[in-house]
């Protein structure tokens, strides 16, 4: 009766535990990836809890659990150039909560820290960045840019607990009237090219003409000069030209190109 009597109540205490398990709830699991806050009568905790299994007193501690995996926030917004052309920039942004400053965050903003904190930051150093560049610079140097948007944001995040791993400008457009403004300037400056390298080459060309017609003046002069003074050598170039026909009429006896008057 009496080993009865002890398994009656042990049965009655597992029962009364797992209601007031059930209903008073003193059990509190942080998950992987997740970082516990504890508050306790409105005040919370001096530090984050890891994961795990925590006890809390029910009615008075409760703990929230915030999530400090890395998130991937894909978004499009438009911001204006240097030069006021509004372009729209789709980005990518990779960041987490820092583990150990989540019992700060959850003190200071709260669970919604991605449209408190994190959203106007990126927008306002996005604006920064863009309002430097003229839009036409921007397209040639969108890697420049995205680069010190990251440093930037790693820079004014990190003070307010947010570590910023990446940060991608995945696509960069303009409105269609100055897409095709940059597509007919860039097409001008080629049509430009090709007129200077052509301009190049004509000049090139002349300059080889005048060249080779200076060498030929050059040997013209040199050559009337030598026939001027070897008679000798004008009746050899005489010769040389010669078809071996006789002329039709001729004064006298003479023969073409002999010298029968021979003075020693």
């Amino acid at each position: 009766m009496e080993e009865h009597n002890k398994i009656i109540g042990a049965v009655v205490l597992i029962t009364l535990l797992v209601i007031f398990i059930g209903f008073f709830n003193p059990i509190a699991i942080v998950g992987v990836g997740e970082r516990g806050v504890k508050v306790t009568l409105g005040r919370v905790s001096p530090t984050s809890y890891t994961e795990g299994v925590h006890f809390v007193m029910p009615f008075i501690s409760s703990i929230k659990n915030m999530n400090v995996k890395t998130q991937k926030n894909n978004v499009e917004t438009s911001v204006y150039t240097k030069d006021i052309q509004q372009a729209k920039i789709n980005y990518v942004l990779n960041y987490n909560l820092q583990p150990e400053n989540a019992h700060n965050m959850y003190r200071e903003v709260g669970m919604n820290y991605l449209e408190t904190v994190v959203t106007p930051v990126v927008e306002g150093t996005i604006k920064d960045v863009i309002g430097k560049w003229n839009a036409q610079d921007l397209v040639a140097n969108r890697e420049k840019a995205t680069t010190e948007i990251l440093i930037k944001l790693q820079e004014h995040l990190a003070p307010r607990y947010i570590n910023v791993t990446d940060f991608q400008m995945t696509a960069l457009s303009y409105s269609g009237v100055f897409e095709k403004a940059i597509e007919n300037k860039v097409t001008a400056q080629q049509e430009a090219l090709r007129a200077q390298n052509k301009t190049v080459q004509i000049q090139e060309e002349a300059k080889q003409k005048l060249i080779s017609a200076e060498a030929e003046a050059k040997s013209m002069s040199i050559r009337a000069n030598a026939l001027t003074k070897n008679r000798a050598l004008v009746e050899y170039e005489a010769v040389q030209k010669w078809d071996g026909k006789l002329p039709s009429y001729m004064l006298g006896n003479s023969v073409p190109f002999i010298n029968i008057a021979n003075k020693k």
